[in-house]
């Protein structure tokens, strides 16, 4: 029996692996979080640009530190998503200040602004692809397609008390969305840097 505080195996066994310095770690890693870095890094930045290079840099990052990554601490994945966030919006920073001073036009507050509200986007975005199907399908139905509780219930075969849990709970996870620092990267994130 594992224990209750061990990390998951594939992350554990991927970190050791890509200590080891196995390129087809590093293709593994790729294949499953590709998707996510460039989702996640689009979504802060909407140049494909700028979106591969991040892209690149997290994966760099990952090949050349892996003990940057301390299984114990959760999941491979969430650390993916935070080295990403915190790059995206590092690169944000960089190009709208850029802007700024070349164009001499616009605030230092509305480039925060900027930076705050992409970084909730891209952690909302987050929230919702991470969070379990039943509560992910209430929460389409609801939002995209407009259903009530009732509605969701009867669409989904489920009862309406738990509609209504899978829909308050799912509206909670993604409250979650908006707990960010000043540097628009999440509170556990700014610890880990």
């Amino acid at each position: 029996m594992a224990k209750k505080d061990a990390p998951p195996r594939w992350d554990r066994d991927m970190q050791q692996r890509l200590a080891r310095g196995e390129a087809a770690a590093l293709g593994e890693c790729y294949d499953r979080f590709a998707s996510l870095v460039h989702g996640l890094a689009h979504r802060v930045l909407g140049d494909e640009d700028a979106v591969d290079g991040v892209t690149r840099e997290v994966f760099a990052r990952l090949w050349e530190n892996p003990g940057a990554y301390d299984p114990k601490q959760g999941p491979l994945r969430s650390w993916v998503a935070t080295l990403t966030q915190r790059l995206a919006v590092e690169r944000l920073r960089a190009t709208e200040t850029a802007a700024l001073s070349l164009d001499g036009g616009g605030t230092t507050e509305e480039l925060e602004r900027k930076v705050r509200s992409a970084s909730v986007a891209a952690r909302a975005d987050y929230i919702i692809t991470s969070m379990p199907v039943p509560l992910r399908a209430a929460l389409e139905r609801a939002y995209f397609q407009r259903r009530d509780y009732r509605q969701t219930a009867t669409d989904l075969g489920i009862t309406r008390d738990e509609a209504r849990r899978r829909l308050r709970l799912g509206l909670q996870l993604l409250s979650t969305a908006h707990e960010t620092g000043s540097s628009g990267t999440p509170p556990e994130a700014e610890a880990a840097w």
